[in-house]
């Protein structure tokens, strides 16, 4: 039941997919109307991040999470999406629903704050949902607090509140 860690390569990307949209409806389905979530589906997720690779594989790293061979997780992290040259955005954590607890995060959130610092950025940066409570205790107990900053995004229609949390990378 060991977890491996390891950098994704595109045929992982529709897995991806599916695994995002399933993570996406576990996390959201407290605080998001179900008709938020049912698009895109996962072979749209799929696509758009087979999309996304396609253009971003130079500057941006994705790392899978395998439990027994089987996708559980990944993390995507870049360059700051406000143009900040020393500070490194992560894009993103997902899990399968049932990984939650069991460590996955934990490891794919040390590794992805480890390429940061590999990357020579002094500070990290993430979005969260504001209504996203349990993702909010999960990054401030990794060191994360929110700066201040928020924005509103579309969630298959509905506008979500957004908190910006940095740390240091030091």
């Amino acid at each position: 039941m060991t977890i491996i860690l390891r950098r994704a390569v595109p045929d992982d990307l529709m897995g991806v997919g599916a695994l995002h949209q399933r993570s996406r409806v576990a996390a959201y389905s407290s605080f998001l109307p179900s008709e938020s979530l049912a698009e895109p589906t996962p072979e749209a997720m799929g696509r758009y991040w087979t999309e996304r690779w396609s253009w971003e594989r130079d500057t941006h790293l994705m790392t899978v999470a395998e439990r027994d061979g089987k996708l559980v997780g990944f993390s995507y992290v870049g360059p700051d999406d406000e143009g900040d040259p020393t500070t490194g955005l992560l894009c993103a954590i997902h899990l399968e629903p049932a990984e939650r607890g069991r460590g996955v995060g934990r490891g794919l959130m040390i590794d992805a704050l480890a390429t940061m610092r590999a990357r020579c950025w002094r500070r990290a940066a993430l979005w969260v949902l504001g209504q996203n409570a349990p993702a909010r205790r999960f990054y401030e107990r990794g060191g994360w607090t929110p700066d201040g900053v928020t924005r509103d995004e579309e969630i298959g229609g509905t506008l979500t509140p957004q908190l910006r949390y940095t740390r240091p990378l030091s």
